[in-house]
């Protein structure tokens, strides 16, 4: 009986891994570290290989075929990045009509972080590069010493050593890649158990865009032009690189896949012309760690995500905008996508916590990226490999076909993928319900809470003293039900938000209980003064001077960022404050009119000012506004509930404004203690947390336990199942 092949393992153990992850969910999360155990055999040869093969590749070859190498492999780099660059154009055509927000980001007024190309590629301290995997230096350094190979006249010995260790490395890979079915197994296992059903839901836009960019790369794009210009069949390409993209695909490691792919694509010389193969053979060890270096397909297939961001978010990306991302994005990947994507996110004018929903993608995308990656390199060392054995052609007939039937199928594939998404993906907005489902995280709100009376003024009883405060028993506040996100109803008809936890969490300090009452903006000073019914009074109030003026404040708790809120469609228009003058008439709501009113009149002269006393006002679309005033943090909650409006952040002037609790001019003693306990709260992360809760959104929506097959279909109750899925029966 004839035994299974390594291609054949590997594919059972991908499908019994996928299985495993489904079947215990979770559970799976003990294969782990045998996945990670793989993925370290596989690198421990490779970094060894860069400094073996670069010397040994450039030594065997002469200035001459050097120099034509670096030619062929920059030329067909460039075309391969520019079929890359057509397909992150072309694909968002087909995101189907969708309307929606998100929450604030504060990385929205955070500076991009710069890539300092000199220290990733010019390793002062090659060893030290070594040590760190800084993969650009190390294939820098290499490359220094086999340029410097070529011209040495007695080098014979030291390539004889050279190839003597090269072997040795691919003996060490040749052992680990027989291991490979296990990690396989184990790396699927894992993956497949800790992805929800409910991410794939929600991404899955974006994973059937790149999946179809990817594969057309990878099975038609890429062999089909080595096929076209080389002697070399499409079959022969795909045979010649069928398990280094599996083994790529399930592991998501590039760099573990080098050596394997570099036998593969010699052993398809050697099968052609085992007499002519030797000068190919050093350009396939010099090419891959070369190319390596530099962003691959499915790196640059990557800024896919970025017009996904911005669809996501409800501002599709202008079609004037792609040629920035496509410049921006193919030197900002050179770095690396961690630094490179928040930087084109914030240069699109797109949330940068959007990189946290491509953090989640990598579960999938990550290994999708590697399969592509795989054909690239494969491609340009075939290629430059080919060319260096005069066998490259270029032949009109076949380019003409190649080129006709790119067309077709890249038409067909937008056709199919445009109609497959406008069928499968749920275009009703679901945002505002998000944000109507908020619960509170550590201090649920426990007191009485009154719709529409005020607390009444008891005589013998001050609001400004503290004695008094825990006499009673009871803190009074007053709320703005309108003040998202720091005092609204919820759907429950629960009084919720950033500041209704802070309040309870105070009370709790102090040893009462709360009670809460609405209040009317034109009256704060009142309230707190001539009828001093409230203790304190909430809803992300700025500190501004006349209000300060009138009301005692508590040290800040939170700087927030003044921003414009405006249609979708006239955003772009209040992006720099210096064209605001161009604009001519302007009617712009403000909910301060001393303080910002005059900035807005400082940037816009001939702007009309006016006070509205909620956001309510300009949502409602009674009164024909322009734009509106506010902090970007609440106008984000708010566009929420109006995703037609997009927050936006002038680039030309960041105003930032602290919010603190207004209490009473004679409070001093209260306004002390809670000022102190502030401090306290934001030095033991309270106020991070309900921040990142509140006002970024996180953890808006409980996350479910891991949907799998033992619990959800068997039923089973053992360890490790939630209670909800337990309950089953």
């Amino acid at each position: 009986m004839r035994s299974l092949s390594l291609t054949s393992l590997i594919f059972a153990g991908l499908a019994l891994g996928i299985f495993t992850g489904l079947f215990f969910g979770e559970r799976t999360q003990v294969l782990a570290p045998i996945g990670d155990g793989f993925i370290r055999l596989l690198q421990m040869a490779v970094l060894p290989y860069f400094i073996v093969a670069l010397p040994l590749g450039f030594g065997r070859l002469s200035f001459h075929e050097a120099k034509q190498l670096a030619l062929r492999l920059g030329s067909f780099s460039l075309v391969f990045w520019g079929i890359a660059m057509l397909l992150v154009v072309l694909l968002p055509t087909a995101f189907p009509a969708l309307e929606s927000a998100s929450f604030f980001s504060a990385s929205l007024v955070e500076s991009p972080q710069a890539v300092d190309f000199v220290e990733l590629y010019i390793p002062a301290n090659p060893f030290l590069s070594l040590s760190q995997a800084v993969i650009p230096g190390v294939v820098v350094f290499g490359i220094a010493m086999g340029i410097a190979l070529i011209g040495v006249p007695e080098k014979k010995q030291l390539l004889n050593v050279l190839d003597a260790l090269a072997d040795a490395l691919g003996r060490i890979t040749g052992f680990v890649v027989r291991l490979t079915p296990i990690g396989v197994f184990a790396l699927a296992a894992s993956a497949a158990g800790a992805m929800t059903l409910e991410d794939l839901s929600r991404l899955q836009v974006y994973f059937v865009a790149y999946s179809v960019g990817a594969l057309l790369l990878t099975f038609y794009l890429v062999p089909m032009f080595v096929s076209a210009l080389t002697p070399f069949s499409y079959r022969e390409v795909m045979a010649a690189t069928r398990d280094p993209l599996v083994t790529g695909f399930t592991t998501g490691n590039l760099l573990v896949v080098l050596a394997m792919l570099a036998e593969n694509c010699k052993r398809l010389f050697q099968q052609r012309d085992e007499e002519h193969s030797r000068h190919a053979e050093s350009v396939i060890d010099v090419t891959l760690p070369i190319a390596f270096t530099f962003p691959n397909l499915g790196v640059v297939m990557m800024l896919l995500f970025v017009p996904f961001a911005a669809w996501f978010t409800g501002n599709p990306l202008p079609w004037a905008e792609f040629p920035k991302l496509c410049f921006l994005g193919f030197f900002s990947f050179f770095g690396s996508v961690e630094i490179g994507l928040p930087f084109l996110l914030q240069q699109m004018r797109i949330p940068t916590d959007m990189f946290q929903l491509h953090v989640v993608t990598l579960v999938y995308v990550g290994r999708v990226a590697t399969l592509v990656a795989v054909m690239h390199l494969a491609g340009v060392a075939l290629l430059s490999a080919a060319g260096n054995a005069r066998w490259l052609s270029l032949r009109p007939r076949p380019l003409i076909r190649y080129a006709a039937g790119s067309c077709v199928v890249l038409f067909l594939a937008v056709a199919a993928t445009s109609a497959t998404l406008i069928r499968t993906v749920d275009q009703n907005y679901s945002k505002d319900q998000v944000l109507g489902r908020m619960e509170p995280i550590q201090f649920a709100t426990t007191g009485k809470v009154f719709r529409e009376t005020a607390p009444r003024p008891n005589p013998t009883d001050s609001a400004h003293d503290l004695d008094a405060i825990r006499e009673r028993g009871v803190l009074r506040v007053g709320y703005d039900a309108g003040g998202l996100p720091f005092s609204f109803f919820n759907q429950g008809g629960d009084l919720v938000g950033f500041d209704i936890e802070m309040c309870q969490a105070f009370a709790k300090e102090l040893g009462v209980k709360v009670e809460y009452f609405p209040y009317e903006k034109a009256r704060m000073s009142r309230c707190l003064a001539d009828e001093p019914c409230y203790d304190l009074l909430v809803g992300g109030l700025f500190a501004t001077p006349r209000r300060v003026e009138q009301m005692r404040f508590s040290e800040p708790y939170l700087d927030l960022h003044l921003a414009f809120i405006a249609a979708d469609h006239r955003k772009d228009e209040f992006a720099k404050l210096a064209d605001l003058r161009k604009l001519g008439q302007l009617r712009i709501a403000v909910l301060e009119r001393p303080y910002f009113g005059s900035r807005v009149k400082q940037v816009a002269p001939n702007a009309e000012v006016v006070l509205v006393d909620s956001p309510k006002e300009f949502f409602n679309g009674d009164h024909d506004f322009d734009a509106l005033v506010m902090s970007a943090e609440a106008g984000s909650a708010w566009t929420l509930l109006h995703p037609e409006y997009s927050v936006v952040i002038p680039t030309d002037g960041h105003l930032v404004v602290s919010v603190g609790y207004p209490i009473g001019l004679e409070a001093t003693r209260l306004e002390r203690v809670l000022s102190r306990w502030i401090d306290l709260k934001q030095k033991d992360g309270t106020i991070q947390q309900l921040y990142e809760h509140w006002i970024e959104g996180k953890n808006a929506e409980l996350a479910g336990p891991r949907w799998n097959i033992l619990n959800d279909v068997i039923g089973y109750r053992g360890e490790g199942g939630s209670s909800r899925l337990a309950a089953k029966p």
